[in-house]
């Protein structure tokens, strides 16, 4: 049964994520614009994260930073790096809109439309063994942490959330947080960053 499901929520990734690649190629477009517009640099952000089966993969996300004088695009990770988002990037960051690249990751099989967040390499290295559990599933480009707080909630209760939500996965779960987080994307509410 759940491998029945698995392979139905992995063609749903498939449909989705050909969708917003073409369907949403001129919003795509137009955001991309933007990114260039707004400061100089790549339209792109490329990191490196780890995925199902502590896979390393290259997540790839629209640049929301001014490139630092060092080369470097930061994480947001300290003020330092917050500082240097600019208006498009704040713009996108709160609607989720610089998200929507993952589309490529998805189709690639690297990601899911909902699954449990991919950390950094440095974070996941310093899991425990229950937090390792979220390797179990693809990470996914919407989490089960979207409507329970967001980013207002300290990560290691996000990382509680993605264990929980591994533990008890189904194609319902994955339908109820697709419902809940629309709304929460929408209204841009609880987009403060409380983690680092």
């Amino acid at each position: 049964m759940r491998r029945t499901q698995l392979a139905i929520k992995r063609m749903c990734d498939a449909i989705m994520s050909l969708s917003i690649l073409l369907l949403g190629f001129p919003l795509l477009a137009l955001i991309a614009a933007l990114v260039k517009l707004s400061s100089p640099g790549p339209v792109f952000f490329v990191q490196e994260r780890i995925g199902k089966g502590e896979k390393p993969f290259r997540m790839i996300k629209f640049r929301t930073m001014a490139v630092a004088r060092d080369g470097k695009q930061g994480t947001s990770s300290s003020a330092a790096d917050a500082a240097r988002v600019t208006r498009v990037g704040r713009f996108l960051r709160d609607y989720g809109l610089d998200e929507l690249p993952q589309a490529i990751n998805i189709l690639r099989g690297e990601m899911s439309v909902v699954g449990p967040r991919a950390p950094l390499p440095q974070r996941a290295h310093a899991y425990s063994e229950r937090q390792r559990r979220v390797f179990k599933m693809r990470p996914g480009l919407v989490s089960i942490a979207v409507y329970e707080g967001r980013r207002s909630i300290p990560m290691e209760q996000r990382i509680e959330l993605h264990v929980r939500y591994v533990e008890t996965w189904s194609l319902c779960l994955d339908l109820k947080i697709l419902l809940r987080a629309v709304p929460v994307v929408l209204f841009r509410r609880d987009t403060q960053d409380v983690s680092g």
